[in-house]
């Protein structure tokens, strides 16, 4: 689409498959809606083909960059959600952070948060449509292009996954370094928390005016914390976007869209997540799927949560799975995805696999139950 960019955010194509915002909801689906985390990736070898050559970020600036590649999965599998191609890290750099990426490192900051004093050196006012404004064009973009196919997922980081990559420097194993912040600079650790938490909520309600459809929040990190700091340095963030985002939205006459918060291994925390103000639940591969039900009620619908690993497993196992997986959730208030991204070196027809398994075996349960 030649002048893509320059699409407004407006006159968007009629939504064909509505499946996955009705489970989002809690409305009854005739089959129970599957994507991935990272199906737009490096397992797809025209994702490779396209990136060759690009710095990882400047592709991240692109548009049209960003558009193609959210695109090419859903040319590949009958995927039920597309999720914008983009990264957790464009918000530090809003805030003024140099992050590179460096081939098998990863994400590196070149100058990443040693003392309190270098909060001084963050943006404490950020426009996001300034700063961001790439990733709201790719939105517009890509909702245009996808032409009613499927609705198109916003995200971001949540705070304390943010704040922890900003110490870091990057991944870490132990996050020592900013977990040693909430114990030693409790107050300037709330400061950096509630900036990233305002910048969050901005860039979220930016997405939806672009045309987003559902959000996802990313708290990557939140394993490394135990269940008091979690309650105290992630959770309350974690309800105020929910909120703030929500009241937003309301004020600017933009569409309510449904927001999922995905806390990797924060076990301890399902109840509570459940009662922080969204309207998914995402869980990662190491919880069962009726402990997890137990934990969250009704009034949630659940997002996960096969082990990735299982897509190295013979197409047939992973029909197996699939089913066990659908049986133990159930095929309502739910929505199949990994419990975690797609890693590089997965075949896509085992992706593919995946995908017609959990349409075939939900509509099988949902036609004789």
């Amino acid at each position: 689409m030649e002048g893509g960019e320059r699409l407004l955010p407006k006159g968007f194509p009629k939504l064909k498959n509505d499946t996955f915002l009705r489970a989002a909801r809690g409305e009854e689906t005739e089959h129970t809606p599957v994507w991935c985390m990272r199906q737009a990736g490096r397992y797809l070898p025209e994702f490779r083909e396209t990136r060759a050559a690009q710095d990882f970020f400047a592709t991240c600036r692109s548009p049209k960059l960003c558009c193609e590649l959210t695109l090419q999965p859903l040319r590949r599998f009958p995927l039920d959600a597309a999720i914008i191609f983009s990264d957790i890290l464009v918000v530090p750099q809003a805030l003024g952070m140099e992050v590179v990426m460096v081939p098998g490192k990863g994400p590196t900051f070149t100058e990443p948060l040693k003392e309190v004093e270098d909060l001084l050196k963050l943006r404490q006012k950020v426009d996001v449509t300034a700063e961001l404004g790439y990733v709201f064009q790719a939105i517009t973009l890509t909702r245009h292009s996808l032409e009613g196919r499927v609705p198109l997922i916003g995200f971001s980081g949540a705070p304390w996954t943010l704040m922890s990559y900003m110490i870091e420097g990057g991944g870490s194993t132990t996050m020592a370094k900013a977990k040693s912040w909430l114990y030693r600079h409790p107050e300037a650790s709330h400061q950096l928390l509630r900036l990233l938490a305002n910048v969050v909520t901005d860039y979220l309600v930016g997405q939806v005016a672009a045309g987003a459809q559902a959000l996802q929040l990313f708290e990557s990190h939140a394993g490394h914390l135990g269940p008091e700091q979690f309650q105290d340095f992630a959770l309350p963030y974690i309800r105020d976007i929910a909120q703030a985002v929500k009241s937003k939205l309301k004020e600017e006459a933009l569409p309510l869209v449904p927001m999922i918060i995905f806390a990797k291994d924060a076990h301890y925390a399902l109840h509570d997540l459940a009662h922080a103000g969204y309207e998914v639940v995402g869980l990662d591969w190491t919880i069962r799927p009726q402990e997890a039900r137990a934990q969250t009620g009704k009034d949630v619908t659940l997002q996960g949560n096969l082990d990735p690993c299982a897509l190295y497993a013979p197409k047939e196992k992973i029909g197996e799975l699939v089913k066990k997986m659908l049986e133990g959730f159930g095929t309502q208030r739910y929505i199949a995805n990994l419990g975690h991204g797609l890693y590089p070196d997965m075949s896509p027809e085992h992706v593919g696999a995946f995908v017609e398994a959990v349409h075939a075996h939900s509509r099988h349960i949902n036609k004789h139950s």
